[in-house]
C-alpha cells in the first residue's frame, strides 16, 4: 500500500481532470473500475458537473528568468482550479494572489478555487518574504473547459442485494495522509473482500472527487441508495495518529456499533466522535434527503494533524503500519457485519444441558475461556430479536466467540437462525 501511494504521490490530481483519470488508471490494474465520465453542465441536484480543469505548467519568474515559484517542483504550488494566466506583474500586484502560512513559514498550504474562477501561487512564507520588489513573470498553463467529472467505482456481488458502499475522495494533489492513504487502504480492501469465499453484501466501492463526487453520484443512483445497508468512507488513515470513528446520522446503525465493538476489542487506543454536518464526504450520504448509514475512519481527524493540507503532509508521515492496521480494523469490522445473525432458542426453558451434547468437554482446554458464557448469553437472548452482535455489546464478550457459541448451539439442534428482523 506505501509504495503504491508513493507511485501516486507525484500527480495533480483536483476534482476533474487527467489527474483523477490517472489515478484511477492505476487503482483499475488492481481491481475491476468501472470508470464514470460525466459531461459538463449535468445537473446534480443543487449543483452541476463543472468545468474539467487541467494544468500543464505553472510558475513565477524573476527579472532575470530565474523560477521562484515552480509548479514543478511541487503542484501545491498553483491553487487548484486556477484559471490561465500569462503577464508581467510587480511583487506590489501578485501578493493578493499568494497565499502562505505565517505562523508554519516553512511550508506550502493547499489551497483551491473550484467554483469560483480565480488564480494563485501558494509557497512558503519564508520565501515569501525573501522575494525582493521588482517585476515578475506570472505564467498558469492551465486549461477550464467543458468536459467530463470522472470517478470510478467497483462493485462485488453478494448473495443478497443490500449493499456495503465505501468511498474515498480522489481530489487532492501530493497529499500522503489526506487522501492517499484512503485510496489505498480502499483499493486492498476492495482487493480483500473479492477474495471472500462468501459475500453476504453487495459491496460498491466509490472513488469519488470529493463533494462534488458523491452528490453527482447520489443524483445518478437514487433508485438504488434504499440498499445501502451499511456504509464507510475512509479518509487520512496512515498517519501515527490512533483509530477515530465518526458515527452516522443516526448515531446507533450497525456499522458505528460494529465499528465500536471492533475498537473496543482491539485493546489499542481510540476515539469514536459524534456526527456533525462537516468533514469529508459522509455529510453528502447523511444528508437528510438519504440519512445512509455512513460512517468515517480516520486516524488523525482532518485538521487536528500539523501537516495537513500542507506540504509536510508528505510521504513520511504515512506508516506502512498504520495503513495495515486500518485495513485490518475494517475487515475486522465487515466480519462483524457479514456475519451477524438473529436465532431462535429452541429449548428456552431454563438452561437446555449442555454436557449430554459434548459442548463443555469442547470448552475444556485453553483458548475457549470465551465460549462457555458465550454459550450461555446465545441461549438467553436468541429469543428472535437479538442478533449475535447485540449479545457481544451485551455479555462484553468478543464477537468472534459469540459467533462460535452460535454455530455450536446451531449443530447440536439448539438454535435456529431466523430472517426476521
Amino acid at each position: 500500500m506505501h509504495a503504491f501511494i508513493e507511485r501516486l504521490y507525484p500527480i495533480c490530481r483536483s476534482i476533474t481532470g487527467d489527474g483523477v483519470r490517472r489515478t484511477l488508471s492505476a487503482i483499475s490494474e488492481r481491481l475491476p473500475l468501472d470508470v464514470v465520465e460525466v459531461p459538463t453542465g449535468t445537473p446534480a441536484f443543487d449543483w452541476e458537473v463543472p468545468r474539467e480543469w487541467n494544468i500543464r505548467d505553472a510558475w513565477i519568474a524573476d527579472d532575470t528568468g530565474r523560477r521562484v515559484v515552480d509548479f514543478r517542483q511541487s503542484n501545491l504550488h498553483v491553487v487548484g482550479y486556477s484559471v490561465p494566466v500569462n503577464r508581467k506583474m510587480s511583487l506590489e500586484e501578485l501578493r493578493p494572489h499568494l497565499h502562505t502560512l505565517p505562523d508554519r513559514p516553512d511550508v506550502t498550504p493547499f489551497r483551491t478555487s473550484y467554483f469560483h474562477e480565480g488564480w494563485g501561487f501558494c509557497l512558503p512564507d519564508r520565501r515569501l518574504r525573501e522575494l525582493p520588489d521588482g517585476e515578475y513573470q506570472v505564467v498558469i498553463d492551465s486549461s477550464l473547459t467543458n468536459g467530463h467529472l470522472t470517478y470510478g467505482e467497483v462493485v462485488l456481488e453478494g448473495e443478497s442485494e443490500e449493499e456495503f458502499l465505501v468511498s474515498t475522495h480522489v481530489c487532492h494533489p501530493s497529499l500522503g495522509n489526506d487522501n492517499l492513504s484512503g485510496i489505498a487502504v480502499a483499493t486492498w480492501l476492495a482487493g480483500a473482500i473479492s477474495q471472500l469465499p462468501r459475500r453476504r453484501f453487495t459491496y460498491r466501492f466509490l472513488f469519488v472527487p470529493g463533494l462534488i463526487g458523491p452528490i453527482v453520484w447520489l443524483s445518478r443512483n437514487e433508485e438504488r441508495v434504499g440498499r445501502i445497508r451499511h456504509g464507510l468512507v475512509l479518509a487520512c488513515i496512515g498517519d501515527a495518529g490512533h483509530p477515530t470513528y465518526k458515527r452516522t446520522r443516526r448515531a446507533n446503525a450497525d456499522i458505528d456499533r460494529a465499528f465500536e465493538h471492533v475498537l473496543r476489542d482491539s485493546g489499542q487506543e481510540y476515539r469514536i466522535t459524534d456526527f456533525t454536518p462537516f468533514g469529508y464526504d459522509e455529510r453528502q450520504f447523511n444528508s437528510p434527503g438519504f440519512d445512509l448509514p455512513v460512517g468515517l475512519l480516520m486516524r488523525s481527524p482532518h485538521g487536528e494533524y500539523p501537516e495537513y493540507h500542507t506540504s509536510a503532509d508528505d510521504l513520511s508521515i504515512v506508516r506502512p503500519e498504520s495503513l495495515a492496521d486500518s485495513l485490518a480494523k475494517v475487515l475486522s469490522v465487515v466480519d462483524v457485519l457479514e456475519h451477524d445473525r438473529r436465532y431462535v432458542n429452541l429449548s428456552p426453558k431454563g438452561e437446555p444441558q449442555l454436557g449430554r451434547r459434548g459442548l463443555y468437554r469442547t470448552i475444556g482446554g485453553g483458548g475457549f475461556r470465551d465460549l462457555e458464557p458465550a454459550l450461555l448469553w446465545v441461549l438467553n437472548l436468541s429469543d428472535g430479536t437479538s442478533s449475535l452482535l447485540d449479545v457481544a455489546e451485551r455479555s462484553g464478550l468478543p464477537f468472534g466467540a459469540v459467533r462460535e457459541a452460535a454455530l455450536a448451539l446451531s449443530d447440536v439442534g439448539l438454535l435456529v437462525e431466523t430472517t426476521d428482523r
